[in-house]
């Protein structure tokens, strides 16, 4: 979604024909994902996921030391799910022709899903194998990653904009 955000509000930089066309291709793509694949998937997931972790009995471990990482998963879901509103307030933005952010803004705002699938996976699959202090480290280094090449793309865009 975020990435056709990004394209929409770039296409105000078209003149005339070219803007009204795009914008309204725009609409209609981000209509379809967000009806047809992004809300049924929040939707199923958050039906599904507790019924799988009280099914499989791991809400039982969820407040014990053992759980832990459980527990520090479920924040980063919650997370993503502040992520998908705020993915939706946008949505509605753009469909009533309000762009409030810039590209810039919307591409860093499109890595916070990276980040925190990211952070949500990598819980999932070393669980306690890997420490705290370490997990954090790794993830900070990650979005210092991520944000530089935001940076160096913008730089590198700009470039190019500039020889044109």
């Amino acid at each position: 979604m975020p990435r056709l955000f990004i394209y929409n509000v770039e296409a105000e930089n078209k003149s005339g024909e070219a803007k009204k066309i795009l914008h309204e291709q725009f609409e209609i793509m981000m209509k379809r994902l967000w009806y047809g694949i992004t809300l049924p998937s929040a939707v199923l997931t958050l039906i599904f996921g507790p019924i799988v972790m009280f099914d499989q009995g791991w809400n039982k471990f969820l407040f014990v030391e053992a759980g832990r990482w459980l527990l520090i998963k479920l924040v980063f879901v919650i997370l993503l799910y502040l992520y998908f509103i705020s993915l939706h307030k946008i949505f509605r933005q753009q469909i009533k022709g309000i762009y409030k952010y810039s590209s810039q803004q919307l591409r860093i705002w499109n890595e916070v899903a990276t980040i925190l699938l990211v952070a949500i996976t990598m819980l999932a699959v070393v669980k306690q194998s890997m420490s705290f202090v370490w997990g954090i480290v790794g993830l900070v280094l990650f979005i210092i990653a991520l944000m530089s090449a935001i940076k160096i793309y913008k730089s590198v865009r700009s470039n190019r904009e500039i020889e044109k």
